[in-house]
């Protein structure tokens, strides 16, 4: 891990990441050593760590802005990582696993990631997702500060859009930053049916056809959240926010 653990550094820069944190926490050498040196030609401030433990550690001292983190680490798993460091700060985490399986992936959206890659993939698309869940946290905070009016209610579900919080049947329901993204686009046209590629483009600003699977995971999650019978699948096309009948 690296040893430089003080504060942001003061050059100004006009690059995308400027002054934005990234902690990748990775066991294998060589992948560390790519995934920090894209991120660093990309502008972001990097730091590493190779177990779970100074995974942590490491979180708790420097305060990074996102976690690129692996889920098979020494000490104990990316999943752990990801539940202690979000009981302390909600920071986005974009998960890798090295097994393409769907309840990991379920699993690791469930303990508070908001993104998952699957290897091998590429550093291009790898920049581009650290780059969409920082956007997205700058757009929820300035959301936060110019709400809009009202409470959106589709039945027994309700969107509130200034505090970001979702209800069914009055109960609180807790969405990752990018659920509650996911259900707004639907809840905007409401029975409408919207295709994965528009998801992938509206909500993670991705065009690329290969990144549907992940909205595909992210619409189970949000299914098992908010209840199966309310997001309607469209085989072959999409999905669509059911509504009570009129």
């Amino acid at each position: 891990m690296e040893q430089n653990l003080n504060g942001h550094s003061g050059a100004a820069t006009t690059t995308p990441g400027a002054q934005r944190r990234v902690l990748v926490v990775e066991d294998d050498p060589t992948i560390v050593d790519a995934i920090a040196a894209r991120l660093r030609a990309e502008g972001f401030q990097v730091q590493t760590a190779g177990d779970g433990p100074a995974a942590v550690d490491t979180a708790e001292a420097w305060q990074p802005d996102l976690l690129v983190l692996d889920v098979m680490l020494p000490g104990f798993d990316g999943l752990e990582v990801c539940r202690r460091v979000q009981a302390r700060r909600p920071v986005p985490v974009l998960m890798l696993t090295a097994r393409d399986d769907e309840t990991d992936m379920l699993v690791g959206l469930g303990v508070g990631a908001d993104d998952y890659m699957t290897k091998p993939f590429s550093m291009r698309e790898l920049a581009a997702r650290v780059h969409v869940l920082l956007r997205r946290v700058e757009r929820a905070a300035l959301a936060a500060h110019t709400p809009r009016s009202g409470i959106l209610r589709l039945g027994e579900l309700e969107i509130d859009h200034a505090q970001r919080r979702v209800r069914v049947r009055g109960s609180d329901v807790h969405l990752t930053p990018t659920e509650f993204d996911l259900l707004v686009c639907l809840a905007n046209t409401p029975r409408a049916v919207l295709s994965r590629e528009q998801l992938l483009a509206e909500v993670w600003d991705w065009a690329d056809a290969s990144g549907t699977r992940t909205v595909d995971s992210h619409i189970k999650a949000l299914r098992r959240k908010i209840g199966a019978e309310r997001i309607r699948t469209v085989h072959g096309v999409g999905y669509a926010l059911e509504t009570p009948a009129a």
